[in-house]
């Protein structure tokens, strides 16, 4: 299980970082702010989530392989091959983005679901999923805010409410399946209910004035 667990934080940190490092390049920053981008992109979240557990200082500074890998990966999108590949392409940009960001999303999802079972004395379902969609959206948050964007779950389809509907389906399958299976159902959700979003254009109601 721990070995399942490593390859789903690897997934959803490696996704982030490619995710943050893209908006720092749409943004034309050099690599420090690309890589830093990334950075906070892929642990931001985590860091909230482990705050709220009352984790500290937060696994995110005590186990450096998250952080080197999202630094890694942020590194390699700033270089000259990858930035041609994707900076003269709209259409390879947007579909890398997208993907990138629904496979962080569902996976940091259900890492946050699982590390608040972990941790808390007596989880609540409330508290499982509220951890759930913090970790998962807490990263792009930070991101838009650095990149002086408006925050992707306020304007995108449907991308806090797939991050919900996933993390709720992760801690009601908790305790009446294996956890790898909760697991994988709950990423699988959150990355289904982004595909048909986007595919379908579904969007929450917005104020018109």
């Amino acid at each position: 299980m721990d070995i399942f667990i490593f390859i789903v934080d690897i997934i959803g940190t490696v996704a982030f970082a490619a995710s943050g490092a893209m908006i720092g390049l749409k943004k034309d920053m050099d690599i420090f702010g690309v890589c830093i981008l990334g950075l906070t992109t892929a642990t931001g979240g985590g860091v909230v989530r482990d705050l709220i557990l009352g984790l500290t200082p937060p696994m995110a500074f005590q186990d450096p392989t998250c952080a080197m890998t999202a630094l890694g990966v942020s590194a390699v999108f700033f270089s000259r091959r990858v930035r041609r590949l994707l900076m003269h392409d709209q259409r390879r940009y947007d579909l890398l983005l997208f993907w990138m960001d629904a496979l962080g999303l569902g996976a940091f999802s259900v890492i946050g679901v699982q590390l608040a079972f972990q941790q808390a004395e007596e989880p609540t379902f409330f508290l499982l999923v509220f951890v759930g969609v913090v970790t998962g959206v807490g990263g792009g948050v930070i991101r838009d805010l650095l990149a002086q964007e408006v925050p992707y779950i306020f304007v995108k389809h449907v991308y806090a409410c797939a991050s919900l509907a996933g993390a709720m389906l992760c801690a009601g399958l908790w305790g009446c399946a294996d956890s790898a299976a909760a697991m994988l159902a709950g990423m699988g959700t959150v990355v289904l209910i982004r595909v048909l979003a986007a595919h379908y254009r579904w969007d929450l109601p917005k104020a018109k004035l």
